[in-house]
């Protein structure tokens, strides 16, 4: 069987990807540990920042990645966690709302611009303006797209996946605690067939029973995503995510400011979680942390000429 793919891990081994002053050394160590852990393709995860910011910290980690021993057989590209993303309150999670800004094709296209690998993944909100426009336009040069950090009811999840977008992303999180029953964005999602969903099984970000219902219902189209900041395979502590300090406690949560930022998960025992929780057997886990994401990912790296 091959290895893990892990299409969300912003940081690992006390190692933060959001670091404009990462390092080829620093990022070897991150990979390697990664890769004792059984993951053997990942997509290091930038999240919301102003666009200065986020433009420097992608060509840091461009440049790492080039520089790196791991990195150019494990890392394909790369997975942009917004800044397009919705600033309404309960579906920030821990990113900045005032880094936050509406889908912009031209200044994707600048930021991106000189990368020795690409953007592989969007997660962005479709519902703001020019949100399908942007789906439509990564999707044409070689993204997928995956919905995250929105407030999209069906009308407007319908019109995402007609326009290109394939994926959800952390489904269940990304969302208020209180919402309309059924009208509201995860059951859109949920719904949706032309939607595969990631989720982070770390019985934290979703309630075991919940998690349980969601894979079973997205079925083969279900993805297991860590989620992973500095805090994954180190000890408790405080550690760096993007310019936040935060907090990895013993209990397995990692907190800004009481809000959850990432988790300390490893994909393996995502894996071994879903089989511990009667949920699937070990074949249909390892299918959720490999076969499939390496599914999804296939039209952009075909699109860019990876293997």
């Amino acid at each position: 069987m091959s290895g893990y793919a892990d299409l969300q891990v912003n940081g690992y081994a006390g190692v933060d990807f959001n670091d404009d002053r990462l390092t080829a050394d620093a990022f070897d160590h991150a990979l390697a540990a990664m890769q004792a852990g059984g993951v053997t393709l990942c997509l290091p995860t930038l999240i919301t920042a102003p666009a200065a910011v986020l433009q420097a910290r992608l060509h840091a980690l461009d440049h790492a990645v080039a520089h790196s021993r791991l990195g150019p057989t494990m890392v394909p590209g790369y997975h942009l966690e917004g800044p397009f993303l919705s600033p309404e309150a309960g579906y920030a999670g821990c990113h900045p709302t005032a880094a936050m800004i509406d889908p912009d094709p031209a200044l994707l296209a600048r930021w991106t611009a000189g990368l020795r690998r690409p953007v592989l993944l969007l997660t962005l909100a479709p519902e703001r303006p020019g949100g399908l426009a942007l789906v439509r336009w990564a999707v044409a040069h070689g993204m997928v797209v995956s919905i995250g950090h929105a407030n999209a009811g069906p009308d407007v999840v319908a019109s995402a996946v007609a326009a290109g977008a394939t994926l959800s992303t952390h489904l269940g999180n990304g969302l208020p605690r209180v919402m309309p029953k059924f009208d509201n964005p995860l059951m859109a999602q949920l719904g949706q067939d032309g939607l595969a969903a990631s989720f982070i099984a770390d019985g934290l970000h979703v309630p075991r029973l919940a998690l349980r219902a969601m894979l079973r219902a997205k079925g083969h189209d279900a993805v297991l995503v860590t989620d992973a900041v500095a805090a994954a395979a180190a000890p408790p502590g405080r550690y760096s995510f993007a310019g936040m300090s935060i907090e990895s406690g013993a209990d397995g949560f990692v907190r800004a400011d009481g809000t959850l930022a990432g988790s300390s998960l490893t994909m393996a025992q995502a894996v071994r979680n879903v089989v511990a929780w009667g949920i699937c057997d070990i074949a249909a886990a390892h299918a959720m942390a490999s076969a499939t994401p390496r599914r999804i990912l296939a039209p952009a790296l075909l699109y860019h000429g990876i293997a």
